[in-house]
């Protein structure tokens, strides 16, 4: 179940208001906007939930009548109530999976191809077609960041910054290995192949989140972008590669025309791998102490993509399906990423 802490949320309301009626509030013009969109997300959800317990209040009332007192049009009208309220309850759910504190961030999404050469290159680029497609349709703004050819088809790797409200809290969804299995087109003897590829998804930090980087601690490296990315991003002498040499953490930024530009963009992307990395190790101490542990290998994917001897996408966390994988793989996510939040519900998470 979900837990819906509403006195906490109304506090953080009144506390936030309190701050964006300070007299300095618009001085750091990025950090104000922070704010305010926290502040218009928690009333969101304040007010659904207002909503919904008043139509609970509301169908309470009707079937006590109706309990004393049979009336045909009123129970038709109570159905009405019902379903309103059941459609009401559903939208509910999904605000409050999508409340939590980095969920209305925009996302830096990284795909790499597992093993398998060619096979798992192309696999990468129609895993990069999919995303790229289903944030169009969400209105995003999608920027390749970073982009390296495969040998021969595909590609070795791309880094994209989605921009948009929530684009993280529903990516956050397609974190893990995904696996195609097809009959191969790059082999003359038609056999079935099975790729792999991986995407990582962290959350676009602002400014207002504090990481502790040391300039001794970076190596920084400039390149010319290369392979036959034309249309992917801009080729020039600018690209800029940093290196985090105590967690060996690498980010490379190519998408702008200036050296400086690509520069504060590998700043903000390996500042958001930072942070991403602390999460993660205080998450993984946290299953250590309760005991929790997960594989992570190429064997523990989260979705499969079936397109030979049967049609099928299926989601290994939440068990949801498809038989339209050319759906799927034209950007139409949503149905699994709402399955996988949904699922959480049932594995115990909860809403703070």
């Amino acid at each position: 179940m979900i837990h819906f802490d509403l006195p906490a949320k109304k506090q953080a309301i009144n506390e936030l208001t309190a701050e964006s009626e300070s007299e300095n509030f618009w001085n750091d013009a990025r950090h104000a906007q922070s704010i305010i969109n926290k502040l218009n997300a928690l009333k969101d959800v304040v007010s659904a939930y207002e909503k919904l317990d008043a139509a609970f209040a509301s169908m309470e009332e009707t079937a006590a009548i109706l309990k004393s007192e049979m009336d045909a049009e009123l129970f038709e009208l109570f159905e009405e109530e019902y379903h309103e309220a059941e459609d009401a309850f559903e939208k509910f759910e999904m605000k409050v999976l999508l409340s939590h504190e980095y969920d209305h961030s925009s996302a830096i999404l990284e795909l790499h191809p597992g093993a398998g050469g060619t096979e798992s290159q192309d696999w990468a680029e129609m895993l990069y077609r999919m995303y790229s497609r289903w944030a169009q349709s969400k209105g995003y703004k999608c920027t390749v960041l970073d982009y390296l050819d495969g040998e021969e088809a595909g590609l070795k790797s791309v880094s994209l910054l989605i921009e948009g409200d929530l684009a993280y809290g529903y990516l956050k969804a397609e974190k893990g290995v995904h696996r195609l299995v097809r009959i191969s087109p790059f082999d003359s003897s038609g056999r079935r192949h099975t790729s792999f590829a991986s995407i990582d998804v962290i959350p676009e930090l602002d400014d207002t989140i504090e990481i502790d980087i040391k300039p001794e601690d970076l190596r920084i490296d400039t390149y010319r972008a290369s392979g036959a990315g034309g249309q992917h991003i801009n080729k020039t002498d600018s690209a800029v590669r940093i290196t985090h040499i105590p967690t060996g953490t690498v980010v490379t930024c190519q998408s702008q025309r200036s050296q400086i530009q690509n520069r504060e963009q590998a700043m903000m992307m390996l500042k958001s791998k930072l942070f991403a990395l602390m999460e993660e190790k205080q998450a993984k101490e946290l299953k250590e102490i309760q005991g929790e542990q997960k594989e992570i290998a190429w064997g523990s994917q989260i979705r499969s993509y079936v397109l030979h001897p049967y049609s099928l996408v299926k989601d290994n966390r939440s068990l949801y399906e498809s038989n339209n994988p050319k759906d799927v793989l034209d950007g139409n996510l949503d149905d699994f990423i709402y399955a996988y939040l949904k699922s959480r519900i049932q594995e115990g998470g909860h809403e703070e």
